[in-house]
């Protein structure tokens, strides 16, 4: 059942993805989705982690680490990712995106958290020949580099909150912490709109639909059945199976805007994916630093 449960979850943030792209066809702006989205789900996350214990008795301190970490960082990632998918195609964004295992390793490796191996400079190397392929094979037609460089930046920053989670948040239960991001984000867009005059809500009601489709299905959803599925199947396993996020996100691109992928993108795609498997693939002998249980903690929203 724990596996079932992980496949569900991959498949409810694969299709993030298209409902945002949906939502964008309904007039939604990427200010609204951003608000809605995490307004919509921290405040139901809030509610879950209250109802479970999660939030009783946490120090001070670890509710300032969650709400930072959603309003400087999650919030970023989530602003990169969400306009990179309003100028290029959903399954361009999502192969992208799947770079941050990769580079989550490198980063690891760069602060002295892992240890460098043979089998991880193949990983590096075929996720950088794999991105190539993807970009190269894009470029035959009409090529957005602004959007790529999007997606791009924010594979990057959530390397960087992975890495930064890692580290600040370890001892903060996952329900509590992901419910503190979600709050701590949607404080960010908060602001942020009441900066610029105000977040425009006037859209076609097929909108809200998608919003919350977005906001219930991809982003509650998602977390909860990851979470149970990690805690039956552990966190190597889980992070193996939410590969199938990814290929979620293409197919259903296809089936629902008609996308499609040259041969070089195909092969590109199959790359990375190759190389997230190798990276995180269990080894027998466990290394410091960057624990399977805490990236994954770190990680659990995804976009």
């Amino acid at each position: 059942m724990g596996r079932l449960f992980c496949l569900l979850s991959a498949a409810g943030f694969g299709a993030m993805a298209v409902f945002g792209k949906l939502a964008y066809d309904a007039g939604v702006s990427v200010d609204a989705l951003l608000l809605v989205r995490f307004g919509l789900a921290g405040g139901v996350l809030i509610v879950i982690a209250l109802a479970r214990g999660a939030l009783r008795r946490l120090p001070r301190r670890a509710v300032l680490a969650g709400l930072g970490m959603g309003v400087f960082g999650y919030a970023a990632q989530a602003g990169l990712y969400f306009s990179a998918l309003a100028r290029i195609d959903a399954s361009m964004v999502a192969l992208i995106l799947y770079l941050y295992p990769v580079l989550v390793m490198v980063g690891a490796i760069a602060l002295g958290r892992e240890r460098a191996s043979r089998r991880r400079m193949w990983a590096l190397g075929i996720a950088l020949a794999g991105i190539a392929l993807v970009l190269s094979g894009a470029m035959s037609g009409r090529f957005d580099w602004p959007g790529a460089l999007l997606a791009l930046g924010a594979a990057l920053t959530y390397t960087g909150y992975i890495l930064v989670g890692d580290r600040v948040t370890a001892d903060v239960p996952p329900l509590a912490l992901t419910a503190l991001v979600c709050v701590g984000a949607f404080g960010t867009f908060l602001v942020f709109g009441s900066l610029r005059g105000g977040t425009d809500l006037g859209f076609a009601p097929a909108g809200w639909l998608w919003l919350a489709a977005l906001a219930l299905v991809s982003t509650v959803g998602a977390i909860l059945l990851f979470f149970a599925g990690m805690a039956r199947v552990g966190p190597s396993v889980a992070s193996i199976l939410s590969i199938l996020e990814p290929v979620v996100t293409v197919a259903a691109a296809a089936a629902v805007f008609g996308e499609t992928l040259s041969v070089t993108q195909w092969l590109g795609g199959s790359l990375v994916l190759a190389a997230v498997l190798v990276v995180q693939w269990p080894r027998r002998q466990s290394l410091s630093g960057l624990s399977p249980v805490s990236a994954e903690t770190a990680a659990d929203l995804r976009v």
